[in-house]
């Protein structure tokens, strides 16, 4: 029974997390395609069952067999997503980072358009319905101050987080869900004949028909319906794949049924429509009047459920991002106890005003779907490409073969026929998406760059010092500067290899006298939730080289994770204590600590030029102007230190001066009694 019980509240949970984007997809996907049509009047029979045919087909090949049938198996430790797909290749292929880029960027473009137009969407069906003799909602700016107001409001408490407001969404979206299947059976009952678009016959035809005005270009209205196919991969690791398996054939059926439910409804009523489609949607046109305002309410809240989704999502792909030093650190912060629960401030507010901006410039739902879906099918394009790559150890070469040619070759297509919508409001997508785009290959191959251009002087061995720093430790003639000195830098596990800078500053810097000097490196590995550490003490007692190993979705508060080092190295006689006489802690055996941050300013001492200097100059810029390492290492309370020193990359040689001439002092003071 607990089992059941179990799986039960999975399952609600994965409806109220996962489906939200490509749960609301019929409240936009029939209106596109009516407007590829030319309006209500360039509708027929045919054309109908040619779009539900389409519709179905690319629920069935991109979302079922892609993504729950095997794109879900392609798992890091749990996790899915392009982002964690990608750490599971990247040691096969160095080019394999291009798609992983491209199509994280995209994503996270996606992440400003879904909440805008789902959520206008919905509000567009009170328009001109009235409460008794008064309209809820006249004109479409009223529709967008009531969209700005919702949009606002949902930016402004995702900093509390959303656990208290979690668990009713997945009954609401059951009832979502519900209430889809249930009013499109109530339509497909007077026109079961629509049931032929179940097979591909009529899809295939309507491509090549008389009555399909766009042609092949219909596809980039018929890809809005799997939109959200790539939530179900990325949110694996909130609810696990089995719960997916679980729920995704009921969401499919209702999503069907409700789209079919469309389709009945529009070819009942050809010929009959009162409008010429200017607000027409059929979602809610085929509605019984009885209902419609609780279809309203309720297409409102999923819609709101779907937005809340995208924005918790893109918190986790950015913070993903960053383990795996595609993007700058940022701060994230955890409003509740679960490790799921994040926020990162700077990611909030950007996805804010973008979505905002996308609201007030395209205005109507109708006008923001010519943007929607061109980043998502990039998107998925990456993430095939991905997968292939993936599956090359899994499966034969002919399976590969023909899942990468028919995933290519379809995903192709609808991105051709999503471009097709450039210039009518593609361009912002794409304009989004390689602003991001711009901003990691800055960052990612910034760091690259600088590694490979750095002089071999620059790093020397730590073991080289280590009598040195000894010595520094014990001379009395020099002041304590403070009992455990940690150094955040990189220390090489194997040579000792440190940047010449970190011992700059604790020797030549007025020597820096510690009881303990700590040299921390923090490794972030592969797998999301790794958190372990190694120690070499050099064959000393108090030169401490620390190794953190802390998975992609681990914490950084280095603090904590020292202090508890500190106590296992205390207890096991590997360090000396450190017993504090003025304390408020009786019996304390750990000193206090200093931490020391160096941060890097380029030098103009360097032979770098063009290109090069510009990619390292963006990503020192970049570096600091977002999250510091005070806040990404959560020292806000700690003691800390930084220090800023100059960045040489090749460095320029200097040209010897000629010497002219060398006064001697003597010659000074004849000089002034003459």
């Amino acid at each position: 029974m607990k089992v059941k019980r179990k799986i039960f509240w999975g399952a609600l949970i994965t409806l109220g997390i996962v489906y939200g984007d490509i749960g609301t997809s019929p409240l936009y996907v029939m209106k596109a395609l009516i407007m590829d049509a030319g309006g209500l009047n360039g509708l027929t029979e045919d054309y109908v069952i040619g779009c539900l045919s389409l519709v179905f087909w690319t629920l069935m090949l991109m979302t079922t067999i892609k993504y729950v049938l095997i794109a879900l198996r392609a798992d890091n430790h749990g996790e899915g997503g392009i982002f964690a797909l990608y750490a599971l290749v990247r040691n096969k292929k160095k080019w394999l980072i291009l798609p992983a880029l491209l199509g994280g960027a995209a994503l996270l473009a996606d992440g400003t358009l879904t909440p805008a137009v789902t959520v206008t969407s919905a509000i567009e069906g009170l328009k001109g319905i009235s409460i008794g003799s008064q309209p809820w909602i006249n004109t479409q700016l009223e529709v967008n101050l009531v969209t700005f107001v919702i949009l606002l409001v949902l930016f402004l408490i995702q900093r509390f987080g959303t656990s208290f407001i979690g668990k009713a969404f997945g009954p609401l979206m059951l009832l979502w869900f519900s209430f889809l299947a249930i009013f499109g059976i109530v339509n497909l009952i007077h026109e079961p004949l629509v049931l032929r678009a179940l097979s591909p016959h009529y899809g295939l035809m309507l491509l090549f028909s008389p009555a399909n005005k766009v042609g092949i270009f219909i596809l980039g209205s018929v890809f809005l319906a799997t939109t959200g196919a790539e939530a179900l991969y990325s949110d694996m690791g909130h609810v696990g794949k089995r719960s997916i398996y679980l729920t995704w054939p009921f969401v499919c059926g209702a999503l069907v049924l409700n789209y079919f439910g469309q389709g009945a409804y529009l070819i009942k009523n050809l010929g009959n429509f009162k409008t010429t489609g200017d607000i027409f949607n059929p979602f809610y046109e085929m509605l019984p009047s009885s209902v419609y305002l609780f279809g309203v309410l309720i297409s409102t809240i999923a819609a709101i459920i779907a937005s809340q989704a995208l924005i918790t999502g893109s918190f986790t792909l950015v913070e993903e991002a960053v383990g795996l030093k595609l993007l700058p650190k940022m701060k994230v912060e955890h409003p509740s106890l679960s490790r799921g629960q994040i926020y990162i401030r700077t990611i909030n507010w950007s996805l804010c005003i973008c979505t905002l901006l996308v609201l007030a410039y395209f205005r109507t739902s109708e006008r923001m779907e010519a943007a929607y879906g061109l980043a998502i099918t990039i998107t998925m394009l990456m993430t095939t490409i991905l997968l292939s790559q993936y599956l090359k150890d899994k499966v034969n070469v002919v399976f590969n073969g023909i899942f990468l040619a028919v995933f290519l070759s379809v995903e192709l297509i609808f991105l051709i026929s999503s471009l097709t919508k450039f210039t009518h409001g593609g361009y912002v997508t794409l304009l989004i998406t390689l602003l991001i785009l711009l901003i990691m290959v800055i960052w990612y191959f910034g760091n690259k760059l600088r590694d490979y251009l750095s002089d071999e002087e620059e790093w020397v061995s730590l073991s080289d010092y280590k009598d040195v720093l000894q010595e520094l430790s014990n001379d009395d003639r020099i002041p304590l500067y403070i009992s455990n000195l940690v150094m955040l830098t990189k220390v090489d596990k194997r040579t000792y290899k440190v940047k010449r800078e970190t011992l700059y500053s604790i020797l030549d810097k007025s020597p820096k006298k510690a009881k303990v000097y700590w040299f921390v490196t923090v490794n972030t590995t592969s797998d999301p939730y790794t958190n372990y550490y190694t120690v070499d003490m050099m064959g000393t007692r108090n030169i401490v080289n620390l190794q953190l190993y802390l998975g992609f979705k681990m914490d950084h508060r280095v603090n904590l994770y020292l202090r508890q080092v500190v106590e296992d190295l205390i207890e096991n006689d590997i360090i000396d204590e450190q017993p504090q006489k003025y304390t408020t802690m009786p019996g304390r055996k750990i000193g206090d600590f200093r931490f020391i941050i160096i941060q890097e300013l380029l030098s103009p001492n360097t032979r770098v030029r063009g290109w090069q200097h510009l990619l390292i100059s963006a990503r020192i810029f970049i570096q600091n102007h977002s999250t510091n390492p005070i806040q990404w290492f959560g020292l806000e309370f700690s003691e800390v230190k930084v220090e800023k020193v100059p960045l040489l990359l090749k460095k320029r040689r200097i040209p010897a001066m000629e010497q002219r001439m060398i006064l001697n002092p003597k010659d000074v003071k004849r000089s002034t009694k003459e």
